[in-house]
């Protein structure tokens, strides 16, 4: 076995590290939010990733902190989105397109729910931070929203973020929710005064 010490000295060790916890990452999120009904093994996301899994532990040292890990790179990389979003869309389309990624986030969270509450209950996430984030994206948004005069000018962030938590609890299934967040961003589209 290689000491870290003698891994740090050599050349491009850094970067195998980093692109080994890069892969066991984007393997636990194919794995996780497939959605099967038996947990996932630990050594499943191991091979996928192509590491062994003493590389797996030793970049997470419980499933928990890799479920952890997945929950945190999936909500950054939709809410980096919304900016994307905003520059290729009018603010409209683009709320209704980045509400849509929002309805797959938690969709494919399923998969990994058992994991995630006890995540939740360690504390290590919190929904003070997860709504943060989302309130980030959905600014971004209705700002650019209120510049063109698109989107009202008297909505919150939090709000929207509160109503669509809510269309996703109480949803009869994703059809439903579909045309409810629809409907949130008909309510968001500016009106002319007259």
């Amino acid at each position: 076995m290689i000491a870290v010490s003698e891994l740090e000295r050599r050349p491009g060790a850094r970067r195998d590290a980093q692109r080994n916890r890069q892969r066991i990452i984007d393997a636990a999120t194919r794995a996780l939010t497939a959605g099967g009904a038996d947990p996932v093994k630990i050594e499943t996301i191991a091979q996928e990733a192509g590491v062994g899994v003493g590389t797996l532990y030793r970049n997470f040292p419980s499933r928990e902190a890799l479920v952890e890990e997945v929950y945190r790179s999936e909500l950054a990389r939709l809410c980096a989105m919304a900016t994307r979003l905003v520059a290729e869309h009018s603010p409209a389309d683009a709320m209704r397109e980045w509400m849509r990624r929002y309805q797959d986030f938690v969709a494919t969270k399923h998969g990994m729910a058992e994991a995630l509450r006890a995540v939740i209950a360690s504390g290590a996430i919190s929904s003070a931070q997860t709504r943060e984030h989302l309130n980030g994206a959905i600014a971004a948004i209705l700002d650019a929203g209120r510049i063109d005069g698109s989107l009202r000018a008297d909505v919150q962030p939090a709000d929207v973020s509160a109503s669509m938590a809510g269309i996703m609890l109480t949803a009869a299934d994703s059809d439903q929710a579909s045309r409810m967040l629809q409907l949130l961003v008909d309510g968001l589209l500016a009106r002319d005064p007259s």
